[in-house]
């Protein structure tokens, strides 16, 4: 496995640790893994990936710009290389890769081919998961300047990747803003290095229920509020992965939460309400057997309307669950005033834990 070097960085009276990939990173261009005709070569399109969240894929690439999103693979063999198109990136996302169920290593995706390697011929589970893609340079309009953009996978000697076994997993979506992405959830600086979109709440209440996540949250997004990176308002991003890049459909998902609102302060009742009511409406239309839960923005921003909303709906699958006292301003469990820290994603994933256990 490379090595990562962990320098400490200060900021204020905050520590933390930024990861730079020292070893096992080969650099050069990638060309489309389709013109290589090597046979250690898997396009990655290729059935045995396991893809979770929004991905646009084609046989050249498949490219996220979630926080929260992931992939896992089986291979055989020592070591397998993940290659990356990184040619417009300006702000590398960061990303975690386990082996084997082992700890979670970070890197960032700057480089073209990432080596991953693994303790004998395996064997091997690897699972690549997203902590952070910078919010605020374009992660929208293609050439995206960030977001995980993968050409493929190398294998290496006799090594060749495997079929994963057939799963029956509960599907939760989860889309919101930059809390449900994870911003500043680990210290109070809106960097990459404070975010991290697998400690915020989706990915904990996913992984506790043991259920397939779609993860979705873009900084400074309302309902009515455009995004930061060119990311539009929620209504008109829902069912794209980014511009021209269709989405997978919501039809099978047994719960999709919606965490939408803080962002839209500065709009009237009477407007916002008409926005989220054809929001709400929109994910109906998409998920027609999907639970809806609809949550209070932690700090109260329309709260009135958007359970006002949900009465009016009177659909007996789309809830308005009242966050109020689930989180503290001075208890630590936020960094700033909005975003929650480690410790309150961890609070409103237990909350929203026990809501859904009952029922999945």
């Amino acid at each position: 496995m490379p090595g990562v070097d962990r320098r400490t960085v200060s900021k204020g009276r905050h520590t933390f640790l930024t990861a730079v990939l020292v070893s096992g990173l080969v650099a050069g261009g990638v060309q489309p893994v389709m013109a290589y005709g090597d046979p250690n070569l898997v396009r990655p399109d290729d059935a045995r990936f396991i893809y979770e969240g929004h991905w646009g894929r084609s046989s050249e690439a498949a490219t996220t710009i979630n926080s929260g999103s992931r992939l896992s693979f089986r291979f055989t063999g020592e070591r397998v290389h993940a290659l990356f198109d990184v040619a417009s990136i300006t702000v590398p996302a960061q990303i975690y890769v386990s082996v084997d169920g082992g700890p979670k290593r970070l890197y960032a995706v700057d480089r073209s081919d990432l080596e991953i390697a693994a303790e004998g011929s395996g064997p091997h589970r690897v699972e690549i998961s997203v902590k952070d893609v910078f919010s605020r340079v374009n992660r929208w309009t293609p050439p995206l300047e960030t977001g995980v953009v993968l050409t493929g996978l190398r294998l290496e000697g006799r090594g060749r990747l495997l079929p994963q076994p057939a799963r029956q997993k509960r599907t939760l979506a989860f889309y919101g803003d930059s809390i449900t992405q994870g911003v500043m959830a680990l210290c109070e600086v809106n960097t990459s290095d404070c975010a991290d979109g697998t400690a915020a709440y989706p990915t904990l209440v996913a992984d506790a229920l043991r259920a397939s996540l779609t993860q979705v949250g873009f900084g400074r997004q309302g309902v009515i509020q455009t995004g930061n990176g060119g990311v539009p308002a929620a209504q008109d991003a829902y069912g794209w992965n980014y511009a021209g890049s269709k989405a997978d459909p919501d039809l099978e998902a047994d719960v999709i939460v919606v965490n939408q609102g803080t962002n839209d302060a500065v709009y009237g009742s009477a407007e916002f309400r008409a926005a989220y009511r054809a929001y709400l409406d929109r994910l109906r239309s998409a998920a027609p057997h999907a639970r809806i839960l609809a949550l209070r923005p932690f700090n109260g921003t329309h709260a009135d309307d958007i359970a006002a909303v949900v009465d009016e709906l009177a659909d007996r699958n789309v809830e308005f669950v009242d966050t109020t006292d689930w989180l503290s301003l001075s208890g630590g469990d936020f960094n700033g005033t909005v975003h929650p820290s480690v410790q309150g994603h961890r609070k409103v994933a237990d909350r929203l834990i026990a809501l859904l256990a009952k029922e999945l």
